[in-house]
């Protein structure tokens, strides 16, 4: 343990040494209360009904027999449901209309809100949810999508749609190797443990929602625009929230549960059941990419182009960049990259683990394997060669670029020095046996937050911000920070979190949240130790120091700012059952500095075993004739379990982020970017077939054994 020196004292860092979850007693013992479980008084209970079609209008809703059946107390529709305001511009831009239930008999997907059923109990809201007739109007729908879709067409997402630089043309005809190649992701869901919650009630005239979600300041921005409310007569409380990869934002339940409240002057509590997410959660888009890559011989880029088609609904354009990871990973003479949507009769994406890089890593990081081979030359080295000086198509100078010191640390671990080259050799037993790799990277930004601490007489120190902690460990996180910047020891600081009234924070999203609130906590802190070193006696209510770090993270220089990985995978393929076993994994990581590590090895763990997943289970299918899922839950949609996770091991290389007051960049999204590629590319190393089509599934692999042509 590294030490704090400050005059004769001597403190202990707490920054970069293991520490157990502060709530973990808590939540391993049912202490730590979720949103669905925080007990009110006169609570009602509000149960989603979903339409059954996936386009048309709602004829009529037969309420009726549903408001005679026991404990019924009101059925919400878009005849008398309240009224709310789409027409703004919120912290992510315009908000998805699929959260303003009610509003218009239009039924834009299966699974759209139609109706929501209050009663006395969560089994007879169920019940009559159950029983109510909807009548529809019911009109053809279309949601399939393809590469060349006559309605693709480029969107602005959080970067620009298009990018080009250089004649791709003409490079692509002076190269000496050409790679074309065309790759594709299903439809993936988040599906966090915890389902999505919220339970509102008006409070002497201010609104109350204690809600499961990444954000409570966000929460309470988009409510106060939807419902024309003052944000300060708007609280949202969020302690504990069990997951959510970019799906806990605004949905349709807190809504709902928002109309509901204000109607019956009670509380009310809508929480989603798990098929419901599948509708109303938001997913991960399927991609239809496209890569071209043109090199000289010696495996050098002249060319690089990177399109990328994903869907999205016909109420609200969402993009999936998967694009975006090519402008930062590699340059070329010629650079390309486009990000298009079609519009179908679906549910709107959302963000989820990586969005944009998971996926379009897959198909540039595959293309680079495959470049390699044409060229004869090792996959690492191929990437080391076209290790870009700046950011290809931003020309800003990085904040710390240490992807070859991940690619060199992984491969003296990994064994890749003693690697054949040539696939289809190693066996064992029935196995055939390969190995690969693939190159990750995330954006590390920073985000204006506000956070408060406070010195108590009894000396301890208490530190609030509206931050959430979604499973990352950003609590214990945030302990650490503000222990060392007030150098006292961890025992003595209490962090609250996820309260509004906490003041502005960043979202727990982007990878950005631990770095954006422990420069506010860290900002704080310090100050308050600053003023206290002064003498200054402690009153009964204590000492309180507020920081906001917008005009802090607004002066730092522009740069291309990212952590980077390198992905290592072994693979086992029976070609014979078409069974594919990820042995081993080994993630190293340039990813800042480590607050730390028990939770953030965690994290970086759980995105690589996310990218077996991807790469070998996950695939949402939806039936052409209903418009819907197939197997919308748990059952039908495939994870890996305990049984599909080998040894797999995460690391880091000293990486601390210079224009960052601790050194962070972040973690929570760079473990799974890149896993997928690595192990698609361990498998045509088994077999000498490449597969560009997620999941890799068993009919995939005997298709490719019997002689089908790549996959």
């Amino acid at each position: 343990m590294t030490t704090l020196t400050t005059g004769t004292s001597v403190q202990a860092r707490s920054v970069g040494t293991a520490h157990t979850r502060i709530e973990g007693r808590d939540k391993v013992t049912g202490a730590a209360r979720y949103a669905g479980e925080v007990p009110f008084a006169d609570l009602a209970y509000g149960w989603l009904v979903l339409s059954t079609v996936a386009r048309g209008r709602i004829r009529a809703v037969d309420t009726d027999a549903v408001l005679a059946m026991p404990g019924v107390l009101a059925v919400l529709d878009h005849r008398n449901a309240p009224r709310v305001d789409t027409e703004y511009t919120g912290m992510l831009g315009k908000p998805d209309p699929t959260c303003a239930v009610f509003q218009h008999d239009r039924v834009p997907h299966l699974g759209w809100p139609v109706a929501l059923v209050v009663a006395e109990t969560s089994e007879q809201a169920r019940e009559a949810a159950e029983a109510l007739v909807v009548h529809y109007e019911q009109e053809p729908h279309a949601i399939e999508l393809t590469a060349g879709h006559p309605d693709a067409h480029p969107v602005d997402g959080h970067m620009p749609a298009v990018t080009e630089k250089g004649d791709l043309d003409a490079e692509l005809a002076a190269a000496a190797v050409v790679l074309d190649a065309e790759y594709s992701t299903p439809e993936e869901h988040h599906n966090p443990m915890e389902p999505h919650a919220a339970t509102a009630r008006w409070d002497d005239g201010r609104l109350e929602v204690i809600d499961s979600n990444q954000g409570a300041t966000w929460v309470v921005s988009e409510l106060a625009n939807l419902f024309s409310l003052d944000p300060g007569s708007v609280r949202v409380r969020s302690e504990h929230v069990g997951g959510g990869f970019g799906s806990k934002g605004v949905r349709a339940h807190q809504v709902a549960a928002v109309m509901a409240a204000t109607v019956l002057q009670r509380p009310v509590r809508v929480v989603l059941t798990r098929r419901q997410m599948f509708s109303l959660a938001g997913h991960r888009s399927p991609t239809a990419q496209r890569v071209r890559l043109g090199a000289d011989a010696d495996g050098r880029l002249r060319a690089l182009e990177h399109s990328s088609v994903s869907r999205t609904s016909t109420v609200h354009e969402f993009v999936e960049p998967s694009a975006g990871v090519a402008r930062v990973m590699y340059d070329a003479v010629a650079h390309h990259t486009a990000n298009r949507v079609v519009r179908l009769d679906v549910p709107t994406p959302t963000f989820m683990r990586a969005p944009g890089e998971a996926p379009g890593s897959f198909a540039l990081e595959a293309a680079l394997d495959e470049l390699a081979e044409r060229c004869g030359i090792d996959p690492i080295e191929l990437r080391l060669r076209n290790e870009p000086d700046a950011g290809p198509v931003s020309g800003l100078p990085f904040a710390g670029r240490n992807l070859a010191a991940c690619f060199r640390e992984g491969a003296r671990r990994f064994g890749w020095a003693d690697r054949d080259p040539r696939p289809g050799l190693r066996r064992d037993g029935r196995w055939l046996l390969g190995t690969g790799t693939a190159a990750a990277s995330f954006p590390a930004g920073a985000a204006p937050s506000t956070a408060s601490a406070t010195a108590h007489p009894d000396g301890t120190f208490t530190v609030r911000i509206s931050a959430a902690d979604i499973g990352t460990g950003a609590r214990t996180a945030l302990t650490l920070v503000a222990a060392d910047a007030l150098q006292v020891s961890p025992e003595r600081v209490r962090v609250r979190i996820g309260d509004s009234d906490f003041g502005p924070a960043m979202i727990a999203g982007g990878s950005m949240g631990t770095r954006s609130w422990a420069w506010a906590v860290g900002a704080a802190a310090g100050e308050l130790r600053e003023r206290l070193a002064l003498g200054a006696d402690i009153p009964p209510e204590g000492v309180t120091v507020r920081s906001d770090t917008t005009a802090a993270i607004g002066a730092l220089a522009a740069a291309e700012r990212h952590s980077f990985g390198a992905q290592f995978a072994e693979v086992a393929v029976d070609v014979t059952t078409g069974e594919v076993r990820v042995r081993r994994m080994l993630g190293v990581f340039a990813a800042g500095r480590i607050v730390n590590p028990l939770t953030a090895r965690n994290q970086l763990l759980g995105g690589m075993i996310w990218g077996i997943s991807m790469a070998l289970h996950e695939e949402a299918v939806r039936d052409r004739a209903s418009g819907g899922n197939v197997g919308a839950d748990l059952a039908g949609y495939h994870v890996a379990t305990h049984a599909d996770v080998p040894r797999i091991e995460a690391d880091w290389v000293d990486d601390a982020d210079p224009d960052d007051p601790v050194g962070i960049k972040g973690i929570g999204e760079v473990g799974i970017v890149g896993a997928a590629a690595a192990i698609a590319n361990a498998v045509w190393h088994a077999t000498g077939v490449r597969h560009r089509s997620l999941p890799i599934r068993p009919d995939r692999v005997l298709s490719a054994a019997a002689g089908a042509p790549d996959a």
